[in-house]
């Protein structure tokens, strides 16, 4: 009956396939969205044929006349440098008055993927260091330091110390391919020097986050929850090794708790939240949506700066910088006909890639925004979490999401960081270099597909790695 399912299931949209299940005779959802070929139109009809240094900075080509304007001041909002209150500018005064970045753009580079500093010098310009204690707070996410909040802050404003430095050390740990042919991994170690308001205690939970690239986020949000639902399998029902489920975090706005999307943990539930979370932890720019500044108790100075007024960011310029970080291009597969390609794409499948970096996804309608609306597309990620192991492992829970679990990265564009951005540093913290490197860190639930590709064959994994390097 498979290929009676799948007929069925083609006529079906993908609400009604998963309410359905298997009890109906269809197949899973997974398999139906498996069973979809890929094209090399990644953000599916807002793809755009790009390769060169600005590929992450577009507008989807299918967006309506009346997205285009907010789109543009969006950009603008995004590179915006922020300054210190009062400003000369005042709607874009209130840097701070502590802050990693004095823009969005700091970050994210291009639109693109931040990296851990050069040489392990300097202050991370596009990376930082989450911090918290044990326990949950009230709504269940982390508990901040009571001296230096939930990230360390590098910057601040004049008369204003600093909270502290991070530093990154490495250890080359060696390896082997199963050919004989010899790799090494680079296991990284943080700590936090030059503290300015005093010791950080015992228990500290520290977690390092690069800056992820940008494009066809819009999308991700506009995924069916109903789709994350069924895609979810905590209790490895099917006996795949493979256990994704969703991370269920606080809606600030709708105050309930919803299913997170965004982030390295999936501790956000839509882009409006994380802008606006972003623009206060990183920026110090208070928005309505995550108001006042981001000072602790300890630190009176900070408490006692001038800011820009509340909110810092307006509701209008939210919604814009929202727009623009809703409706980023795509850019499309390149070479996908190239027959190493292929055969990388058949070994992704094969290899159980694809367990987790789903290569497919869908929307349904989406409201006021039509670009987003019933596209199938391939983003290579469920969203959901996965226990990836201890090699991996920050040891920091976020709401529901452990110390070893991580939301699957989407893979799309994969191969332009090196042209965007000028570097192939990968994973959560940078510390792999390239995509071969990223794989071998891979554990917990990815142990049989890392083993996989590890003990294949040179041909077989330059070929799984020009796949990745084409998205």
């Amino acid at each position: 009956m498979p290929r009676l399912g799948l007929i069925i299931a083609s006529t079906l949209t993908l609400a009604s396939l998963a309410a359905l299940g298997s009890e109906a005779g269809v197949l899973p959802l997974r398999d139906v969205l498996l069973s979809i070929p890929l094209t090399d139109h990644l953000g599916g009809d807002g793809t755009r044929p790009l390769a060169n240094d600005d590929a992450f900075s577009f507008q989807t080509p299918n967006s309506p006349k009346q997205h285009q304007r907010p789109f543009s001041f969006g950009n603008r909002l995004f590179n915006t440098n922020w300054v210190e209150a009062p400003g000369s500018v005042k709607a874009f005064d209130g840097l701070g008055p502590m802050f990693n970045r004095v823009s969005c753009s700091g970050c994210h580079t291009k639109d693109g993927r931040g990296r851990p500093p050069e040489n392990n010098q300097g202050p991370m310009d596009s990376m930082l260091l989450r911090i918290s204690i044990p326990g949950k707070s009230e709504n269940g996410g982390v508990v901040p330091h009571p001296a230096y909040g939930d990230q360390i802050s590098e910057r601040a404003i004049l008369h204003v110390a600093p909270e502290g430095r991070a530093e990154i050390s490495y250890t080359e740990m060696p390896g082997t391919y199963g050919d004989g042919e010899k790799f090494s991994l680079r296991k990284p170690q943080y700590a936090i020097s030059d503290l300015k308001y005093g010791k950080l205690g015992n228990g500290i939970m520290i977690s390092p986050r690069v800056a992820p690239a940008m494009i066809g986020l819009g999308l991700l949000q506009s995924v069916p929850e109903e789709t994350l639902l069924a895609l979810a399998d905590p209790d490895d029902r099917d006996g795949d090794g493979i256990s994704g489920r969703p991370n269920e975090v606080w809606d600030s706005a709708g105050k309930k708790k919803t299913l997170g999307r965004f982030g390295w943990k999936a501790n956000q539930p839509n882009l409006r939240q994380q802008n606006a979370g972003a623009s206060a932890g990183d920026i110090g720019i208070a928005t309505s949506l995550a108001g006042g500044q981001n000072c602790t108790t300890a630190q009176t100075d900070c408490t006692n700066a001038i800011n820009g007024g509340a909110p810092e960011m307006s509701d209008e310029f939210l919604e814009k910088l929202t727009i623009y970080t809703m409706t980023i291009a795509v850019p499309a597969q390149r070479n996908a006909n190239d027959p190493a390609i292929k055969q990388g794409e058949d070994l992704f499948r094969s290899m159980s890639c694809a367990s987790c970096h789903m290569p497919t996804l869908q929307t349904k309608s989406v409201e006021r925004f039509p670009e987003l609306s019933n596209q199938t597309f391939h983003p290579f990620t469920d969203l959901l979490l996965h226990d990836m192991g201890e090699g991996l492992a920050d040891n920091r829970p976020d709401f529901e999401a452990t110390g070893r679990e991580w939301r699957t990265p989407p893979l799309w564009g994969l191969g332009l960081i090196p042209v965007v951005n000028k570097h192939d540093l990968l994973l959560h913290d940078g510390r792999a270099r390239g995509a071969a490197e990223a794989i071998l860190w891979h554990g917990g639930e990815a142990e049989k597909s890392r083993e996989t590709f590890r003990n294949a064959a040179k041909p077989e994994r330059d070929a799984l790695i020009a796949f990745l390097n084409s998205l």
